[in-house]
């Protein structure tokens, strides 16, 4: 399921509430940094070229919608603008731009509204991509496991040589600030058995939460058609049984599933 349009929406997020998406990628195919196996977009599909919308554009096209929702007398209901789309936001040269004219664009127009961007963290090792998300109200960075094997299983990086301890060096910069999200799931891939929710992992994945303190944590299922057809879906009673024990410790755990 690709995004074929720069703004889309707003749709109900089971995380978020009513949000109005903005897709940075190009609109007919994916670009990420990532290929995971879950990803509702599908596997990525190499361009030459990738054609990516300029900041002018996604500040025109932001506008835009603004407008028509408040003709329509709807824009109050929406609860937030949401980075995400076909591939990893982040990848925009012009990213850091593009969230200020965002934050300016919200405050204008409807400034309850939340700026969110869902990141794999990958990009979190450049100063700008840092100064962009600190700009936003919620920073939602990926962690799928704290296992790089398990990690390079499933969310196949485009750099094969990416470890976790990389992702938790970036992700402590935050110093807490920021909600770690993470894809619990179970099935086979090229003949490799994958579950998440294995105690090893989970023991890895508690010890990572510890070590980042992040201010929030969204653990969710796979919830829409996926590329690998051999994955299964978290029971909520499961997830639930992950979410408790740092639930325990009064740590903010937003099941999803």
């Amino acid at each position: 399921m690709l995004f074929g349009q720069i703004v889309y929406g707003p749709i109900h997020s089971r995380r978020l509430g009513n949000s109005l998406g903005i897709n940075l990628m190009p609109t007919d195919n994916k670009l990420c940094t990532f290929d995971c196996i879950y990803c509702e977009c599908g596997f990525n599909t190499p361009v030459s070229h990738p054609k990516l919308p300029t900041r002018a554009e996604v500040r025109e096209a932001l506008e835009s919608a603004f407008e028509n929702l408040q003709t329509a007398g709807t824009l109050s209901t929406l609860n937030v603008i949401t980075f995400s789309g076909n591939g990893e936001p982040t990848l925009h040269p012009d990213f850091l731009g593009i969230i200020e004219d965002t934050c300016a664009l919200r405050d204008q127009y409807c400034p309850n509204a939340k700026v969110s961007v869902l990141s794999n963290s990958t990009q979190l090792g450049r100063i700008d991509v840092r100064q962009a998300l600190m700009l936003c109200d919620n920073r939602i960075l990926k962690l799928d496991s704290a296992i790089d094997a398990t990690m390079r299983l499933i969310d196949q990086p485009v750099n094969d040589q990416l470890t976790v301890a990389q992702i938790k060096e970036w992700l402590q910069s935050f110093d807490g600030d920021f909600t770690l999200q993470t894809c619990f799931l179970r099935g086979t891939y090229r003949q490799q058995q994958i579950d998440n929710t294995q105690p090893a992992e989970l023991d890895a994945w508690y010890k990572v939460v510890h070590e980042l303190r992040p201010k929030q944590i969204m653990i969710y299922v796979i919830d829409r058609a996926t590329p690998v057809q051999t994955l299964e879906k978290i029971s909520r009673e499961q997830m639930e049984a992950i979410a408790q024990p740092l639930q325990n410790e009064g740590i903010d755990v937003i099941v999803c599933a």
